[in-house]
């Protein structure tokens, strides 16, 4: 088998299409194809079930990515051991973090990380659900403390607090009230947000002893990763309530667009951290980066 054949059917598998296996290689979608359809006609079985809006592989073609990763991983821990030979380690960094990390944590570090490491590539995927870094060709992921497995080593990662907050336009509050116990938000239009994978996670608040898990209802449901900004436009325009990472929120708060409701109730959770298997040989650009969040959680800590 021709190795490249298979890097190709790999790397479409992971992308979930040939324009952005394509995308991310630097190379043609055209070639990519011709790469998968010979691999299968060497093996005489389709690998790839292909339809205008997607390709996914067949169960065939997920036994065969079971197996092909590991290799792949071998392969790039092989090469990576050259980095010894560099002044800074060089290669590629690949991320899976939800929306928020994207927006809210990542920017300020990144454009630290790569000033410091000009040589190192990072690739960001966007996802909110949890996933198995290895299987997927990311090499770290990022989440919080409730979703990491306990076979991962996590670092952390941007703010160690973070809370929910709840705010509607001043013009919407007028019209429908201000509500004074969470509950009553049952009562109003409210704009949620549901993960790719179906889940709709609900609204929480505690006060005093008092927790509240609440599953309202309203005219708008996004998909996080496509559409927040949907939500806070439509938020700010009138239509409804909303709750929402403090962070992504608080240029609305502070301009007035938004006004804070229910502020005894918000929660306050632990920070994201950035996770990974354990294992004795991390890559080269991995590495660089865990002990650049380690210097600068430091750094932070002490001031």
């Amino acid at each position: 088998m021709e190795f490249n054949d298979l890097a190709a059917f790999v790397s479409v598998a992971r992308a979930g299409g040939f324009r952005d296996a394509a995308r991310v290689g630097g190379v043609s979608a055209s070639s990519l194809s011709i790469a998968v359809r010979r691999l299968e006609a060497k093996l005489g079985l389709r690998l790839l079930n292909r339809t205008t809006r997607s390709v996914a592989p067949t169960e065939a073609g997920v036994r065969l990515i079971e197996k092909l990763t590991p290799l792949f991983s071998e392969m790039e821990a092989a090469m990576d051991v050259l980095n010894v030979f560099r002044d800074k380690p060089a290669g590629t960094l690949k991320l899976n973090v939800p929306l928020n990390v994207a927006q809210i944590v990542l920017p300020d570090i990144l454009a630290d990380f790569l000033k410091a490491y000009p040589e190192i590539r990072v690739e960001v995927v966007v996802e909110d659900g949890f996933v198995d870094v290895l299987s997927i060709g990311c090499d770290a992921g990022v989440r919080y403390d409730e979703r990491l497995e306990q076979d991962m080593i996590a670092v952390p990662i941007g703010p160690r607090t973070q809370r929910f907050v709840t705010a509607a336009a001043p013009a919407y509050l007028n019209a429908h009230g201000r509500p004074t116990h969470p509950r009553e938000l049952l009562t109003h239009a409210c704009l949620r947000g549901q993960f790719a994978g179906g889940a709709m996670p609900g609204w929480y608040f505690e006060k005093d002893g008092e927790s509240v898990v609440l599953d309202p209802t309203g005219p708008l449901l996004v998909r996080p990763a496509a559409a927040l900004d949907l939500a806070i436009s439509l938020a700010i325009a009138g239509l409804g309530v909303i709750h929402l990472f403090e962070d992504m929120l608080q240029t609305h708060l502070d301009s007035g667009a938004l006004e804070p409701i229910l502020k005894p109730w918000w929660q306050s959770f632990s920070g994201p951290f950035l996770y990974y298997p354990g294992r004795r040989h991390l890559p080269a650009p991995l590495r660089a980066f865990v002990d650049f969040l380690k210097a600068r959680q430091a750094v932070e800590t002490a001031s």
